[in-house]
């Protein structure tokens, strides 16, 4: 009998996973994260609330490796396969853990791309442990969300929690629905990897980023650093990915999609080129790529 028709065998990616490695980081447990492998200069893939590494960047593996990077992407604490805490989910530590990563593959300094969640999580690796850094590239994603209407969904996080504790399985098909996602294979796929997840860790999660604030201190960080600017995005405002922008004096790059279109190839070419634009190395074949100063 195939894989495909297995009733027992989970749902297949969509794309062939890079390789898949777990590294114990003494005082913080076992990280789990893809690794390419090999000598291209080294990108670490910070994905954004709720996902993991590989539902947030399952688009862009392919053109990150092919353009001849060393491509990392670690699942953060309570997601995905990430680490499992007594303690409380902190942005903080998922930032100290990417940089035990780093240091641990011997990876570092390398160029660190951070988005939605990810990106707060990438500024406070720039602040704290800037030596892992060389570039900073930051996509989908704030000094802040503490408007009105933020503050209101994150006092809904225990609410969060509870319906994720006792049906975890309905809402993310609810959600692939309103999504309309019309692709049942790969449906089935997302919803495993979604269930991955702790229910009491992304409920944290949000918690925290309701309480993350950068803006006493973005100006201070030191690397090159790019936004990639989602343009139609409709749960990070372009107009706050801008603000981050000025506040770093960052180079902006333009990718004309919503914010879970990231796995679309449209999304790619902006990426590749603030790798460029950070000063990682010039991509095999790479496409002309508009950069625009805030």
């Amino acid at each position: 009998m195939s894989r495909s028709s297995d009733p027992v065998a989970p749902p297949a990616p969509p794309v062939t996973l890079p390789p898949a490695r777990t590294v114990f980081a003494p005082g913080r447990g076992e990280l789990f994260l893809r690794d390419t492998g090999g000598d291209g200069p080294p990108v670490m893939l910070l994905h954004g609330w709720m996902a993991s590494a590989d539902l947030n960047w399952y688009g862009a593996y392919g053109a990150l490796t092919g353009a001849g990077y060393r491509v990392l992407a670690i699942d953060h604490r309570g997601h995905g396969r990430g680490l499992r805490s007594i303690a409380p989910f902190t942005l903080s530590d998922c930032a100290a853990d990417a940089a035990a990563a780093l240091e641990l593959l011997d990876a570092a300094p390398a160029t660190v791309v951070g988005y939605s969640m990810g990106g707060a999580i990438a500024q406070l690796l720039a602040r704290d442990h800037a030596d892992v850094v060389s570039g900073l590239v930051l996509s989908g994603t704030s000094q802040e969300w503490q408007d009105r209407r933020e503050r209101g969904f994150w006092r809904g996080m225990g609410a969060l929690w509870l319906i994720l504790a006792l049906a975890p399985d309905r809402v993310w098909r609810h959600e692939l629905r309103r999504q309309r996602l019309r692709d049942p294979e790969l449906g089935s796929w997302l919803v495993s990897e979604l269930l991955r997840a702790s229910a009491g860790d992304l409920a944290e999660a949000g918690r925290e980023l309701g309480r993350f604030d950068s803006r006493p201190w973005i100006g201070s960080l030191r690397m090159p650093a790019a936004v990639v600017v989602t343009t139609h995005d409709t749960l990070v405002s372009p107009r706050k990915q801008r603000s981050l922008a000025a506040a770093l004096g960052a180079r902006v790059l333009e990718a004309p999609c919503d914010h879970l279109e990231v796995v679309q190839p449209s999304y790619n070419p902006a990426l590749l080129g603030g790798l460029q634009a950070v000063g990682a190395h010039e991509p095999v074949g790479h496409a002309h790529t508009t950069i625009r100063r805030p």
